[in-house]
């Protein structure tokens, strides 16, 4: 089992009507295939491992170039990065289908892919994708390889895409997006094209179905878009995003 500290599990009850931002539990009540996975990939919680910070930074600078780094209340986690269609395909959509709408609304974005971002001692986390939007827009500079958190914002968007990690991405990672301060965070349910999206204030969480950081986009047009591209490819799927947006 993971070690959460008390108050800090991930499998909090979900409370629909709960006036203040909550912990949710890994698995929506709402619609429990949001979270559901296949017990054949799923990726074992005690991949998580008590470490200090030393020993969590000394293991990810051996660690090959394909290894993705987590680090959460004195637990590590290290990955190696996906491989395969699935993954790679919705990775592509997802990045495209954000950077296209926030072009049609005239917003403002920098789109990161597996950028990692610190806060030395405390939390470490490389997201699939993340976003600055806004007036955060141009805050890191050309050359930054690792996003000081001491010094830099968090992004305001980060996305998992979860084709084998899905139970660890809603659970301890969620926990860990909320203690880094952004804004809002999406898991894509790669085997069911769908996306579990919460919206974080004050280090908790609300789950949404329309984006606050993208002010109009709805999920529900991205798991459809997801849902097309299993059997259209990328430029039929981005003709009817735009027929969606421009409609």
């Amino acid at each position: 089992m993971v070690a959460i500290q008390p108050g800090r599990s991930p499998n909090a009850a979900v409370t629909a009507s709960a006036p203040q931002p909550q912990r949710f539990s890994p698995v929506a009540e709402a619609d429990p295939t949001l979270c559901e996975f296949d017990e054949a990939t799923e990726t074992d919680p005690d991949d998580w491992q008590k470490a200090d910070w030393e020993t969590y930074r000394q293991a990810i600078a051996q660690a090959s170039e394909k290894t993705k780094g987590y680090y959460h209340d004195g637990m590590m986690r290290l990955e190696m990065s996906p491989v395969g269609n699935p993954h790679s395909r919705d990775h592509s959509i997802v990045i495209y289908a954000t950077l296209l709408f926030a072009a049609l609304r005239d917003l403002r974005v920098d789109v990161h892919d597996n950028c990692t971002y610190r806060k030395t001692g405390l939390r470490e986390a490389q997201p699939d994708v993340s976003l600055y939007v806004g007036d955060r827009v141009g805050s890191l500079d050309w050359d930054t390889k690792i996003v000081d958190l001491d010094q830099l914002p968090p992004p305001d968007l980060a996305i998992e895409i979860s084709d084998s990690t899905l139970p660890d991405d809603c659970g301890r990672k969620r926990l860990l997006y909320e203690d880094l301060g952004v804004r809002e965070y999406w898991v894509v349910n790669v085997p069911e094209a769908l996306i579990l999206g919460f919206e974080i204030i004050e280090r908790g969480s609300r789950r949404i179905q329309e984006s606050a950081v993208l002010p109009g986009l709805s999920l529900d047009i991205l798991e459809e878009a997801l849902r097309r591209s299993r059997e259209a490819d990328h430029g039929q799927v981005s003709a009817w995003l735009l027929q969606q947006w421009q409609a």
